[in-house]
């Protein structure tokens, strides 16, 4: 998918993977799009489209599934935050493209055939014996006790999906590209270079900044207030800090469609669990034993320390109640049944503005100095590169090793990072992020060459310079000709597609139920 931004890529990744969006959508338990025949939603949907339910326990599962990918993914977010982010519109908005796809298709009469139906269902492994062979015995018993559904019901909305996989295959099938489009991709992409930078941030260098005098440190307090008043504004969490506990816990899962029988058992055994704790048995080693909790398990239940404004709040009122090493009686959320441990606590902390001044100004102070050695030394980098001592000479990474920037830790010193190859299309440089004087310098260089400046990217001083250098050219065109169309193909396939259901949704009626969503979704907020 070269050439794609990354909103594409992700639109293409739906055009593929428009089975999978089916597959959540009408998975084991879902009840399928329920014809209400109105077009406002009922207290059991999340959405009409155009007079179809989208029910709430399909919206529900296929948000627990997308909590669970994340969490399978080592991105275990709060729900909270995931709605900041608009994680639940996104949930939402696949099940409406899904349906309008589906509805589509059956207005233009697309339908699969009865072969192409009987190959998708004998292919579902869920019907599978051990031996891994289709048998009708366990096709009947899997629709029944899982996807409870009859036979006949299940292979209707088989077809429906499949009709609305081919509704996509009909639109996609427009993406005709002509060669002054590959070529005028060609002459994008083709114009390529690759970098090797070195950042100088102030962190790097604050160890070496001594303290301020008294004199220094007055004078500085005099003429920054401003700076200080705002510093404290803005890192007020510092010095307010509300009510802490250090905790863990033990999950036990709880699905969103389960029965009060299903529930009552999670119930009993959390208090089987709690018993076990009261009688000696250690909550960690519990917690590593029996813990549904995948992100937590491994480290005994660890959740490190906590506000009680992020948790759920029966979550909250439970446990902050507690003494250090208490436990809660189980308490139900969203997610199943959980008991926690408070490990340690800490009282909320408050520290007015004229209680910390001295704190803030001695930081600021040290943090302006520390900028003017990260450009100084920056400077003397670039002289001896001018000169010929490469960046990779001077900021060696150990060998084996790579760069702390392209491991996701901290930088305590300036080191040599190589770019992958990266196009003039945008204003990034690939492990830099949006550098457009740098993407500009770049392009205007002919050849491999020590840039001449010290470019500023956010609080970083960058060093770089161009060891790789590709112009378009007909030799080139000629080798990635076919490459291009393709990804030229895809990327109308994308457009046409977007475009498409941005025509559905405006020509249809699409009415969301927000409370219905809250009521899902309720407990993360």
């Amino acid at each position: 998918m070269d050439g794609l931004n990354p909103r594409k890529a992700f639109s293409l990744l739906f055009i593929i993977g428009i089975a999978v969006v089916f597959t959540l959508q009408f998975g084991p338990g879902s009840n399928g799009f329920a014809d209400t025949g109105s077009q406002a939603p009922t207290a059991s949907a999340v959405a009409t489209v155009n007079g179809k339910e989208i029910p709430v326990r399909d919206f529900s599962m296929a948000w627990s599934r997308q909590m669970n990918f994340l969490r399978s993914q080592g991105s275990p977010i709060p729900e909270s935050m995931a709605r900041q982010f608009g994680l639940d519109k996104q949930v939402l908005d696949r099940l409406v493209n899904a349906e309008l796809l589906a509805q589509s298709a059956e207005r233009h009469g697309i339908t699969p055939s009865d072969e192409e139906l009987r190959k998708v269902i004998h292919e579902n492994t869920d019907f599978h014996t051990k031996e891994g062979a289709f048998d009708f015995a366990r096709y009947q018993q899997v629709l029944r006790d899982f996807y409870r559904r009859t036979p006949q019901e299940y292979e209707e909305e088989l077809r429906r999906q499949m009709a609305a996989q081919k509704m996509l295959d009909v639109v996609r099938t427009g993406a005709v590209v002509s060669d002054d489009e590959v070529r005028a991709r060609y002459e994008k992409e083709g114009n390529q270079a690759k970098l090797v930078f070195a950042r100088f941030l102030p962190t790097m260098f604050a160890d070496k900044v001594p303290a301020p005098t008294p004199a220094k440190l007055a004078e500085f307090q005099k003429t920054h207030e401003k700076e200080i008043a705002d510093y404290y504004a803005a890192n007020s969490f510092v010095y307010n800090v509300p009510e802490r506990i250090r905790a863990r816990q033990i999950l036990v899962n709880v699905a969103p469609d389960a029965t009060p029988e299903q529930k009552a058992q999670a119930k009993a055994k959390a208090e089987d669990l709690r018993k076990q704790i009261e009688g000696g048995k250690d909550f960690a080693t519990l917690a590593k034993e029996t813990s549904d909790d995948t992100a937590t398990k491994a480290k005994g239940g660890e959740l490190g320390w906590v506000e009680r404004t992020t948790w759920d709040p029966a979550l909250a009122d439970a446990a902050f109640t507690l003494k250090a090493g208490q436990v809660t009686q189980p308490v139900e959320s969203a997610l199943g049944v959980h008991l926690v441990k408070v490990e340690e606590k800490k009282d909320a902390q408050a520290r007015k503005l004229e209680d910390v001044k001295t704190e803030i100004a001695t930081t600021l102070f040290k943090q302006e100095e520390a900028k003017g050695l990260a450009k100084a030394e920056a400077e003397k980098a670039l002289a001896a590169a001018k000169a010929g001592k490469s960046l990779k000479e001077q900021f060696p990474v150990p060998a084996g090793q790579q760069p702390a920037l392209l491991r996701f830790e901290a930088e305590t010193k300036p080191e040599a990072v190589e770019t992958d190859s990266f196009t003039a299309q945008g204003d990034s440089v690939p492990h830099l992020g949006p550098a457009p004087g740098l993407v500009k310098a770049t392009f205007e260089a002919n050849g491999p060459v020590v840039l001449g400046e010290v470019f500023t990217v956010g609080e970083a001083n960058i060093v770089a310079q161009v060891v790789e250098r590709e112009k378009p050219d007909t030799a080139g065109f000629d080798k990635r000709k076919e490459e291009l169309r393709t990804q030229a193909r895809q990327a109308k396939q994308i457009e046409l597609t977007e475009s498409f259901l941005k025509s559905l949704k405006k020509s249809g009626n699409v009415v969301t139920n927000t409370e219905a969503i809250d009521s899902v979704l309720g407990s993360a907020g």
